[in-house]
């Protein structure tokens, strides 16, 4: 019984290490690009750059933090870092079902320490960029006429210390808002998640699979990591692929307690936080079903002849 249980700690500490690390690097790339955001006016048009990096950083640093996740986590689980992973290896009978809600309390109770890690981090320049976001609002404000007579008035927030929208992609992930005050549509969402994870999901399946031309054990980090960076360059502009729930729900949860308040669940509707849980999940069972059932069940049979 000690055995076992000592097994299961080990399991349950290397996912929460290895998802850690993997949080840290990722958020804190976020938090490095979103500081270095500069917006320029210039008449009618506005500009922005980044001193710190830009979307191809975030793109290369996600990428490198699984990959680094992975290698703390991988010779003792590995390395799910991501509840839809730990459910599509339950699917495929590679996990027990009774782990999995223990590995996905630790994924996601190592994002939120994560989430808090950054930050501290960064709390100064987080700070700054919420009170210069102020400061352009209620210049903003001033230079418009405020109707008085027969209309409305024009009323600016005043912040105090407040957290809002300016900061809060730092954490978690929203879909795209365009110009005309539209979005990427939740249904849109759920399939760019689903997609994103079922790909994710799929290429594992033959990274790992030792009678495909998967890397060495060794290396199968790397090419996982090379996965994310992949979706990221070719899935990220809907909603920031974050094609793992813990990934966004545990760095929410910690905005929601953190100062941003609900916000981090109403903005921009009251169900798009269920998005990057649902379409991973459903993703994750998707694509490890398609490997398995166009190329894993003929493992067996090339054997036999």
């Amino acid at each position: 019984m000690d055995k076992e249980r000592k097994a299961s700690m080990k399991e349950i500490s290397a996912e929460f290490l290895g998802t850690l690390v993997l949080m840290v690097f990722g958020l804190g790339v976020n938090a490095q690009v979103t500081v270095g955001k500069a917006t320029t006016s210039m008449g009618d048009e506005s500009f922005s750059t980044f001193a710190y990096g830009d979307y191809l950083t975030l793109n290369f640093g996600w990428g490198v933090a699984v990959m680094l996740g992975v290698y703390v986590a991988g010779g003792i689980t590995g390395a799910h870092l991501n509840p839809a992973v730990s459910v599509a290896m339950a699917f495929r009978k590679k996990l027990v079902w009774t782990k999995v809600p223990v590995y996905i309390a630790a994924q996601v109770i190592a994002a939120i320490v994560a989430s808090g890690i950054v930050y501290l981090v960064y709390f100064e320049q987080i700070e700054y960029v919420e009170q210069s976001a102020q400061a352009q609002a209620i210049k903003n404000a001033q230079a418009l006429p405020v109707v008085t007579e027969g209309g409305l008035e024009i009323q600016v927030e005043i912040r105090d210390g407040k957290r809002t929208m300016e900061t809060a992609g730092i954490f978690a992930t929203y879909p795209r808002e365009f110009d005309d005050d539209n979005r990427v549509t939740n249904w849109t969402g759920l399939l760019d998640q689903f997609v994103g994870t079922a790909l994710l999901l799929l290429v594992i399946c033959a990274v790992v699979d030792q009678k495909n031309i998967g890397p060495d054990i060794s290396l199968a980090p790397i090419a996982i990591g090379a996965i994310v960076l992949m979706i990221g360059m070719a899935f990220g502009a809907n909603c920031g692929y974050a094609i793992n729930p813990a990934r966004d729900f545990g760095p929410r949860l910690f905005t929601f307690l953190a100062g941003w308040g609900s916000v981090v669940f109403l903005e921009p509707d009251n169900f798009w936080y269920l998005v990057p849980i649902i379409g991973p999940v459903l993703g994750g069972v998707a694509g490890v079903a398609i490997y398995d059932q166009l190329i894993t069940r003929f493992h067996s049979n090339e054997e036999d002849e």
